[in-house]
């Protein structure tokens, strides 16, 4: 019987194809030139670079992506091809299309949108955009947050990326002040389920806060307070309960206030009304935030443990039961004292 050999394979050179195989991701040579200099940032802490164009007004984030992609962007003198890539604004030298990326001068505006406007950075049906009430000479800036095409208010508009994502992010409950006209009479009972919340779809909400401001023959006019930002948010809220929207207006975010501006109309915010915006994002990221399902707790309730603290707690008291439960001898072993 003839002797049989065992098979070896010697270990496969890096970048090397083995016959009959396919060439796979982790087996192509790495890149060289300046391809390779895209990944020198990828892992390092900084920003991502397509969030600092957009914040520097470049583009929109997608646009900015874009631009990555297509090679027309540099960092430190390498073109760089990775959407990945993180940088610092600060230490590092950015260029689009060969001109150096400037540090442009941030601008706040309010507006006070009408019904009809939309809250899009274009559209392709040539309606009017908040950005279009802006005085013609303001360069690209972006709304914070929006407004359903049917509501009117309030809207902050900018180009500080930074404080945009702060006021939008829903880790920090910025709170958005309502006045809301509906259809019919809310007695105590939906004033109070409003309060302790609603099911919707996508989980259980409720209101920060929410009073009655006028009763008329045929509707209501609320006064409502949400640290979230849903899409038609309390129009299915009330929806839910029974009572029909006939208008919806913000009149403030955060300590901003629509005030008396006329409809359509815009204005710069004061350096005071700046400082006093920068002021209350940074208290509301001190603020211990819920987790996506978990239910609000009411602002008036300012002495009371949220729902954080009490997991806190009755974790360190399920470690204290089951460390007293396991320094306990077990049931038949012996002890100094003899068998239990």
């Amino acid at each position: 019987m003839p002797r049989q050999h065992k098979k070896t394979t010697s270990r496969k050179p890096f970048g090397k194809k083995l016959p009959g195989q396919k060439r796979g991701p982790t087996s192509r040579r790495p890149t060289k030139g300046r391809r390779a200099q895209a990944r020198v940032n990828f892992d390092q802490e900084g920003e991502r670079l397509q969030k600092v164009l957009a914040a520097a007004g470049v583009a929109s984030r997608r646009e900015a992506e874009q631009l990555i992609l297509e090679g027309r962007v540099e960092v430190d003198g390498q073109t760089v091809t990775e959407l990945g890539t993180r940088v610092d604004r600060q230490r590092q030298h950015i260029q689009v299309d060969g001109e150096p990326l400037a540090k442009p001068k941030l601008a706040y505006f309010a507006v006070n949108k009408p019904e009809g406007v939309v809250c899009t950075a274009n559209d392709p049906a040539g309606r009017t955009l908040v950005t279009d009430l802006l005085p013609p000479e303001v360069g690209r800036v972006f709304n914070v947050g929006r407004l359903d095409i049917a509501s009117e208010g309030l809207i902050l508009v900018t180009n500080d990326g930074a404080l945009a994502n702060q006021l939008t992010h829903p880790r920090h409950g910025v709170e958005k002040t309502y006045e809301v006209q509906v259809a019919g009479h809310l007695d105590a009972e939906v004033l109070a389920q409003l309060r302790k919340g609603v099911h919707l779809a996508e989980g259980f909400v409720r209101v920060v806060h929410v009073r009655v401001k006028s009763r008329r023959k045929n509707g209501t006019i609320l006064e409502m307070v949400l640290d979230e930002g849903r899409n038609r948010e309390i129009r299915r809220l009330l929806a839910k309960v029974g009572h029909r929207v006939q208008r919806l207006t913000r009149i403030a975010v955060g300590p901003i206030r629509l005030g008396e501006m006329p409809k359509g109309a815009s204005r710069r915010l004061t350096p005071e009304e700046v400082r006093k915006l920068q002021a209350y994002v940074r208290e509301a990221e001190k603020k211990p935030r819920r987790e996506e399902g978990q239910p609000q707790q009411p602002a008036t309730r300012q002495g009371s443990l949220d729902w954080r603290q009490r997991k806190r707690q009755a974790a360190a008291g399920k470690a204290a039961s089951s460390k007293a439960a396991s320094s306990k001898p077990a049931r038949g072993k012996k002890t100094k004292r003899g068998r239990r």
